[in-house]
């Protein structure tokens, strides 16, 4: 299944033209391989209401092992404080959501074997340019540029990066081949194929070393 749908987060998200071009180009190469690939959104629901009390707890957790807590962004520091709200019974109930969004997604998987999708919506920005954003201008930015993987986190299913070739002025993009849980063995062989059919370790940005292409 080719996707380029996202999951509900109320921010845009935008895909790049660049982007969508490479992933499709790679979704042909695949068919040119023998691989039935056909368009199709994977459901993902409420997903994003799942993840915001997950993830800051979790950064609440780590926040807490640092040994010294001046030394964190204080964008850090705001999200560990959200955590601390979110922890207790908004965290069990996003947990007991796993098993019902679990089986909403992976419905998908009763008709394909596997979904491909972007790695990234958008080309990969500039050293520091998340640097003087606030904390929710930060999460705005981050959620534009990478709508595509953390649903997969949220699911705890396995999910391979593979390259998708590089945009006009030479940055690599990335396509992700996701499947449902104990699916490691076909991603990792299907990547392989794709390896091997690619020779991704002759194709280098311009400029930055290797042999070239």
């Amino acid at each position: 299944a080719l996707s380029f749908r996202t999951a509900f987060t109320a921010t845009a998200k935008p895909l790049h033209p660049v982007v969508r071009a490479r992933v499709t180009a790679l979704a042909e190469r695949l068919a040119a391989l023998g691989h039935e690939v056909v368009a199709a959104d994977p459901r993902y629901g409420p997903i994003g209401l799942t993840f915001v009390p997950r993830a800051s707890v979790g950064v609440r957790g780590w926040t807490d092992r640092a040994p010294d807590q001046a030394l964190l962004d204080p964008r850090t520091r705001s999200t560990a404080r959200m955590g601390r709200l979110l922890g207790g019974p908004v965290l069990r109930v996003a947990r007991a959501a796993e098993g019902p969004l679990r089986r909403r997604v992976g419905a998908l998987f009763r008709r394909f074997d596997v979904l491909l999708t972007p790695t990234t919506a958008t080309p990969p920005p500039r050293i520091g340019a998340l640097a003087a954003l606030s904390g929710w201008q930060t999460d705005r930015t981050m959620i534009a540029h990478c709508p595509y993987a953390w649903p997969w986190n949220v699911l705890g299913w396995p999910g391979v990066n593979v390259p998708a070739g590089f945009t006009d002025d030479g940055l690599p993009l990335g396509a992700q081949l996701l499947g449902p849980a104990n699916s490691e063995p076909l991603l990792v062989s299907l990547a392989a194929q794709l390896e091997a059919d690619q020779r991704w370790d002759t194709h280098w940005p311009a400029g930055w070393g290797g042999s070239g292409g």
